[in-house]
């Protein structure tokens, strides 16, 4: 071998030991990378876990007995992963209510809009997760302790909490930073358990709260008389109420006084993700982001900057809004979502899009009981065997309700599906009316007894469209059984005081059903003769009066469930209501939205954007 040969041969080797060396490097440190990287994900993973769970410990209390204690992490904060933290922030949503409202104080006004706005300017201690709403996770909280027996919570705030500046419409006065405090909690519970103050719908929540007792300006305890499933929810879902606005006077607070306060109560102050901007009346309500508010560290302030309330009284002038692009939501009537299925704006190609759901609602019709017409259960019992829910459902609500017979949520255990609603059926309808002593004794085609005409008014919303077509059909049907029923239409301003005073024959409404199950506000016979209750109806019985204590008292489900169907059936029975309908929502929405999804508890505007190239401002605005 020459020498040229042999130092080509040794380069050769060296080249290649070099190449396998370089090899086995790279892959040793693709290895180690990938070593890291499990390691890495699988450290987020646990973080992840820790971060959704939060952690539990124990605590010694003043008893000597132990507690359990939400200890979660300092950033840990309520529906944070639903929040897109790319959304892009700014645009607005304009979306409608039918009616213009009294007033914006929320204690006093029971009307749903108002607490809805409400709801937009202000924050709770902790807030339903929304895909799992068993569980309460912190929000304005930063931890809470419940005792054993479930009587005493302590709750510890998060500082830095600002309410939203305003100048005092009475008195001139700017307010500016000012923190919330545990004092402005116990301003609330006290507000509402004052007897003058007319929140009697909200009063029977707090019943049997005892007492607020404040430890410092970040903590303070809640004290229940009573063991009641209902005292979680009610304790968590606490709001501070602002008392440099409605106590900006000297001695003790008047409740009166907060009740006729006009000017204050045009108004709303909260420590919200929005705040009140303007209310034009019987054109719209207007909110702004609150550029101070807490959630904006943590990642859940809403992207959108502006929402608006358009008040819109004709559902066709809705949809025509909707259509042209002036409004950027609507619930849609059954009418309209069976009208768009051929309309090009909708689907695919268009830029509206659907949701459809069943909603935590329902419709029935309610029978004054103070009017002698309708003590009887056997005519109540009648009354509903001539409301023909199935035609109803089919040429009004074009099939998009659930026909009930009970006033739990339909889609829940709590509701038993085994109670079938009486059916439409004008002969039984008349065999139980003669059973109780009506009968057309001078042949007019009206039923009569004791000198009185079966006859009464059903009260009817003004511009209303499933109450516009669904009363002519029940009108008619009564009729084929002796009954003369009239209709009087009101607007919903009057409808509701006609309600509050309890000045009324027959009505025709809705509830919206809370997430865990209190009959009380609704049923209890405490309520029945209570001025602004939700008792309008004026329903006294013993047997459902147990039943509803015994359901407050009761945190184990199955027995929950077991006493809702009893519940249920005791209603069907004496059917103090006709009820009639769970009806489906029905959303439509413009598809510059992003991030949107349908929760157990609804469609979340909070959580929706808009890109930028996208994004509209309010007119005049």
């Amino acid at each position: 071998m020459n020498r040229n040969v042999f130092l080509n041969f040794i380069f050769t080797v060296l080249t290649v030991a070099v190449i396998f060396l370089g090899i086995m490097l790279i892959n040793a440190i693709d290895r180690v990378q990938l070593s890291n990287q499990q390691v890495l994900r699988k450290l987020s993973e646990i973080s992840d876990s820790l971060q959704r769970q939060p952690m539990m410990n124990v605590r010694t209390t003043e008893t000597g007995k132990t507690a359990e204690v939400a200890l979660p992490q300092k950033t840990e904060i309520a529906n944070v992963a639903y929040y897109d933290q790319n959304a892009q922030r700014g645009g607005r949503m304009i979306t409608v209510i039918p009616a213009d409202t009294g007033n914006m104080n929320n204690l006093i006004n029971n009307d749903s809009t108002v607490s809805m706005f409400y709801e937009k300017c202000n924050s709770t201690l902790a807030e339903r997760d929304y895909q799992t709403p068993e569980k309460f996770k912190p929000l304005m909280a930063e931890s809470w302790t419940i005792s054993p027996n479930k009587k005493v919570y302590t709750l510890k705030l998060r500082k830095g909490i600002l309410w939203q500046d305003f100048t005092d419409p009475v008195t001139g006065k700017e307010w500016k930073n000012r923190e919330v405090t545990a004092q402005d909690f116990k301003f609330y519970v006290d507000v509402i358990k004052t007897p003058d103050t007319n929140c009697a719908p909200m009063r029977v929540y707090f019943k049997d709260l005892e007492k607020v007792e404040i430890i410092s300006d970040y903590e303070f305890k809640v004290y229940w008389k009573e063991r009641y499933f209902g005292s979680i929810e009610q304790t968590l879902s606490l709001s501070p109420l602002p008392r440099h606005l409605y106590h900006a006077y000297e001695g003790p607070f008047d409740g009166k006084r907060f009740n006729d306060d006009h000017q204050r109560n045009r108004i709303i102050i909260g420590c919200g993700p929005y705040r009140f901007l303007r209310w034009d009346k019987d054109l719209r309500v207007i909110f702004t982001s609150f550029e101070k508010y807490f959630g904006r560290q943590y990642g859940i302030t809403p992207p959108l900057k502006d929402i608006c309330y358009d008040i819109i009284k004709h559902p066709n002038t809705q949809f025509q809004a909707l259509l042209s692009g002036s409004i950027d939501r609507l619930g849609m009537t059954p009418e309209q979502w069976t009208k768009s299925e051929t309309m090009k704006e909708f689907g695919d190609n268009g830029n509206i899009r659907k949701l459809k759901y069943l909603g935590r609602s329902y419709s029935y019709i309610g029978y004054n009981l103070r009017n002698p017409l309708f003590k009887d259960k056997q005519v109540r019992q009648a009354l509903t065997h001539l409301v023909n829910r199935e035609k109803i459902l089919k040429d009004v609500y074009s099939g998009l309700a659930e026909i009930i017979s009970g006033p739990c949520f339909y889609n829940s255990p709590y509701y038993d599906k085994s109670i079938t609603p009486y059916p439409f059926d004008v002969a039984k309808a008349k065999a139980l009316l003669a059973q109780a002593g009506w009968k057309d004794t001078d042949g007019d085609g009206i039923l009569d007894k004791d000198g009185r005409k079966f006859e009464f008014s059903m009260l009817q919303v003004a511009n209303h469209p499933i109450q516009q077509k669904m009363l002519p059909i029940i009108k008619e049907d009564m009729a084929k059984a002796g009954i003369d029923m009239k209709i009087q239409i009101l607007e919903w301003s009057v409808y509701i005081q006609r309600l509050e005073q309890q000045n009324f024959e027959v009505c025709a409404l809705g509830w919206t059903i809370p997430y865990e199950v209190d009959p009380y506000q609704v049923w209890h016979s405490s309520q029945a003769d209570v001025k602004f209750s939700s008792n309008h109806i004026g329903f006294k019985n013993a047997e459902a009066d147990r039943i509803i204590e015994e359901l407050r008292r009761t945190f184990d489900i199955p027995k929950r469930i077991e006493l809702c169907h009893q519940f249920q059936k005791l209603l069907h029975e004496e059917q103090p209501y006709t009820f009639l309908f769970a009806p489906y929502s029905l959303l439509a929405l413009s598809k510059r939205y992003q991030n949107v999804h349908e929760f157990p508890l609804g469609v979340q505007t909070e959580i929706m954007w808009t890109p930028k190239s996208q994004q509209l401002q309010i007119p005049g605005l």
